[in-house]
């Protein structure tokens, strides 16, 4: 006897009346037409069953914080860390886990059920550390929280950061991050990668580096974290967060550094809400994008994901934890509007986001977890373009998340109702 059984769903590599088979929380059987005694049968109807999506770059200490002490009139990179400069001494324990917990309830109702969040080190007391740890536990049933930490005022730059670095590993961060770019020099920036990726190498971490957030052209650490992924051993176990930079980068130096990143086993994240608002601020016209070079990138062999990055914080005012949302932006910024480019945006927040996080038992094959999403769209684009509906959301087998299908007749004046479509007008509503 299964636990459940979907049946009639399509998957996103084009598979259709495909029924997936599930037993204590894991995936036993996917084939087309099964058919076989369950719990809890589930008719997709044709929809499409896909992975729970992946955020592989947030910042949860500073999520639903918008406001706080003020808003970034200017809305740069540079305001918005000056004002969560301004809010650190002021935050609170409890207030910062009910904000984040409040997002994870909003996460798990969009189908978003692994996230790495980067917490800022650079305070002494390591309130948010200990914090997020809290907050780690406590949604530990429904999501994978992957903590980063990050030495945000730079981990040079400021007098004992890297000590508290280390200390947040201590107490069970699992990630080592940095901010090269934002160290007082480009030597210093260098010289802050190959220390970080030495204390990573030294414990056995991942490195997941904040790395040329500018629209400096010369700003190339994402040069230096290729090569150090090398020299320690750490390939496949590094990310290079944003390399908005690149964007901005002659052809010809790019040209020898896609390889380079490629052969360095470093996966790029790029944050499509936020680089295309904070990048290009300081331009007249033409008005650069900011954004990384997504498509290139992947035609090297570099695995690319897109990450939220940041949701009503000092850095951005808009977010609802939609991956969906920073897909469909990721799509446009990057003019990847072909099938195959979309169905790559699709995998961005999906697949390609769960191998940056290093997650165990993704995906919907036979010993995968029980753990998607069935969307209110027929295919990876249409859902995109939809931002499709979250019918049901599954972890481990267990349903913690559904909302009810959203229809709408479409009736012209004059004309007789031709066609009913799908909208998002409904709000999702979490069941934990």
């Amino acid at each position: 006897m299964l636990d459940l059984l979907i049946r009639n769903a399509t998957l996103p590599d084009g598979r259709t009346s495909m029924a997936l088979a599930v037993r204590d929380g894991k995936i036993v059987d996917v084939k087309e037409g099964l058919d076989a005694p369950a719990h809890e049968t589930v008719d997709a109807t044709g929809y499409l069953l896909s992975p729970h999506f992946v955020d592989p770059h947030f910042h949860m200490d500073a999520t639903l914080s918008y406001g706080l002490p003020r808003v970034n009139e200017s809305g740069t990179l540079l305001e918005g860390i000056a004002l969560w400069g301004e809010l650190k001494p002021t935050l609170k324990a409890d207030a910062l886990i009910a904000r984040a917990l409040t997002y994870c309830d909003w996460a798990v109702a969009k189908g978003l059920l692994a996230i790495r969040s980067h917490v800022d080190t650079s305070d002494a007391s390591l309130l948010a550390v200990d914090a997020l740890l809290d907050v780690k536990k406590q949604v530990a049933p429904y999501i994978d929280l992957q903590l980063v930490a990050f030495p945000q005022d730079g981990a040079l730059r400021s007098k004992g950061c890297v000590e508290n670095l280390k200390r947040a590993l201590d107490k069970g961060v699992e990630v080592v991050g940095g901010i090269p770019h934002f160290e007082r020099t480009m030597a210093e920036g260098a010289a802050s990668v190959k220390l970080l990726c030495e204390i990573a190498a030294e414990r056995g971490l991942l490195v997941d580096m904040h790395c040329d957030e500018s629209d400096d052209p010369l700003s190339r650490h994402i040069e230096t974290l290729a090569f150090e992924a090398q020299r320690l051993g750490l390939q496949g176990r590094v990310n290079g967060s944003h390399c908005t930079s690149m964007h901005s980068m002659d052809n010809y130096y790019v040209s020898k550094l896609l390889p380079l990143i490629a052969e360095s086993g470093v996966s790029v994240v790029a944050n499509p809400l936020i680089n295309i608002t904070l990048q290009g601020r300081h331009d007249s016209y033409p008005k650069r994008r900011g954004m990384t070079r997504v498509p290139e990138l992947m035609a090297a062999g570099v695995n690319v994901a897109f990450g939220h990055d940041c949701v009503m914080d000092p850095w951005y005012s808009l977010g609802s934890g939609d991956m969906l949302e920073v897909a469909h932006m990721g799509l446009h910024v990057a003019q990847m509007t072909s099938q195959k480019g979309m169905r790559q945006c699709f995998d961005a927040v999906t697949v390609n986001a769960a191998r940056v996080m290093h997650l165990k038992g993704y995906g919907l094959e036979v010993g995968c977890d029980a753990s998607f999403v069935l969307l209110q769209a027929r295919d990876p684009v249409e859902a995109i373009r939809l931002r499709a509906n979250r019918l049901k959301v599954w972890k481990t087998g267990r349903l913690i998340a559904q909302t009810p299908p959203v229809l709408a007749q479409l009736s012209l004046p004059g004309r007789p109702s031709v066609c009913s479509f799908m909208s998002q007008a409904a709000s999702p509503s979490a069941g934990l």
